[in-house]
């Protein structure tokens, strides 16, 4: 059996972690090429000592020579700043890329590894709700393979395809009357604004069902994660945004569902652990081992779901809906608000509830409307709304 060479970007979030721990199990099949970083140099170093990649690169352009120090006689190059992750990212060896950069950072090494030809495991959001038709456009013209990693858009992806062996999220999802977007909740699960106005980062950071970055599990609390989810399944999978419904299912065990013409109602169950979904990006349409513990239906005894929250507590995943509706650059506009408004909260300096107004605002004055727009003037607009937020945030 021929070893994979993986691509790792994003290698020292919990995604990369994951992705680490499913390639030691299987080093007949895989190994590390490339290990990309934001700005931890003590674990990007660990990495680079225990799976030698051919080369290593780091965002910060000023880390770089610490991390050149690090890895000082082991032969492997240090490749730096935004430039360093998109060349890390189309490296000759690579067959896949893991894209699992958190933020809109991922998105231009992700372009890069597309248009070099690479398979993309796709766990960076941002790709699809800053620039979703573009980003599926640039897959269709280079015939490239993309398989999502997010835990909701993987359950969707093997109900779809399970036992087709040439399968892409790339074909409409036809015979399909609803994609089921399961959410755990979050900490804050029935909890109205009187009490979400209290709520602290300390609080907001305790996820009952998932081990995440901050940024994302910020996002759960609001159901911001939730609404972008239901941007990425819209451009994944080509459904309606109307036939796209959020589930709340605490236990987090019903990844997602496929409710079909015909009635039936298909759902990929497992233990919540993104090596599962981590696994079927890397092997598919081959399933091999993970140490993620069976589920035992037995013990477990029942599953329960409910609506969604009142949006009037928890906006961020109307607005999501909003800005889908719209289309166009508004998506991009509403990401580049929220990872502000997130980053100002995680510093204290606006509440739980602000986010969403933060958020709003923004959209408000810049007035996105549906019209195409290039990569170029999304970039553009990404930057006004960050600034627009930056803004909003000084006058509180």
């Amino acid at each position: 059996m021929a070893v994979k060479s993986i691509a790792l970007l994003g290698s020292t979030g919990s995604i990369g972690e994951s992705t680490l721990d499913v390639i030691r199990q299987h080093p007949d099949r895989y190994r590390v090429s490339v290990l990309a970083a934001g700005n931890n140099v003590e674990q990007l170093l660990r990495q680079a000592q225990e799976f030698r990649p051919d080369v290593v690169a780091i965002h910060q352009q000023h880390l770089a020579a610490a991390v050149a120090e690090g890895l000082a006689g082991s032969g492997i190059p240090v490749l730096a700043g935004a430039e360093g992750v998109s060349e890390a990212a189309t490296w000759p060896a690579a067959q896949t890329v893991v894209s699992a950069i958190v933020g809109a950072a991922g998105l231009m090494p992700t372009l890069a590894a597309i248009r070099a030809g690479k398979e993309i495991a796709l766990a960076n959001k941002e790709c699809l709700v800053m620039a979703g038709a573009l980003f599926m456009q640039e897959i269709h013209c280079h015939a490239t393979r993309l398989i999502p990693v997010d835990s909701e858009h993987n359950a969707i992806f093997q109900v779809l395809h399970n036992g087709q062996r040439d399968a892409a999220p790339l074909h409409p999802a036809h015979q399909v009357e609803q994609l089921l977007l399961t959410a755990s909740g979050g900490p804050f699960r029935g909890w109205q604004r009187q009490a979400l106005a209290k709520v602290t980062p300390e609080m907001a950071l305790a996820h009952p069902s998932w081990r995440m970055g901050r940024k994302i599990t910020i996002d759960s609390a609001t159901m911001m994660n939730k609404g972008l989810e239901v941007i990425e399944a819209f451009y994944l999978f080509a459904v309606a945004a109307e036939r796209i419904q959020v589930v709340i299912h605490p236990q987090s065990i019903v990844h997602s569902m496929v409710r079909y013409q015909d009635g039936s109602l298909l759902a990929q169950m497992g233990v919540p652990d993104m090596r599962t979904p981590i696994a079927v990006a890397l092997a598919w349409p081959e399933r091999i081992a993970t140490t993620v513990p069976a589920l035992d239906l037995a013990q477990l005894g029942s599953l329960h779901f409910y609506p969604p929250p009142a949006a009037n507590d928890f906006p961020c995943l109307a607005l999501a809906y909003q800005v889908l509706r719209q289309g166009g650059a508004a998506p991009c506009i509403l990401n580049a608000a929220n990872e502000v408004a997130v980053e100002n909260f995680l510093a204290g300096r606006i509440g739980f509830l602000a986010i969403a107004a933060l958020i709003d605002g923004v959209l408000t004055r810049m007035s996105p409307s549906g019209s195409s727009v290039t990569m170029e003037e999304l970039f553009v607009l990404d930057q006004e709304a960050r600034r627009l937020a930056g803004e909003w945030v000084a006058l509180q």
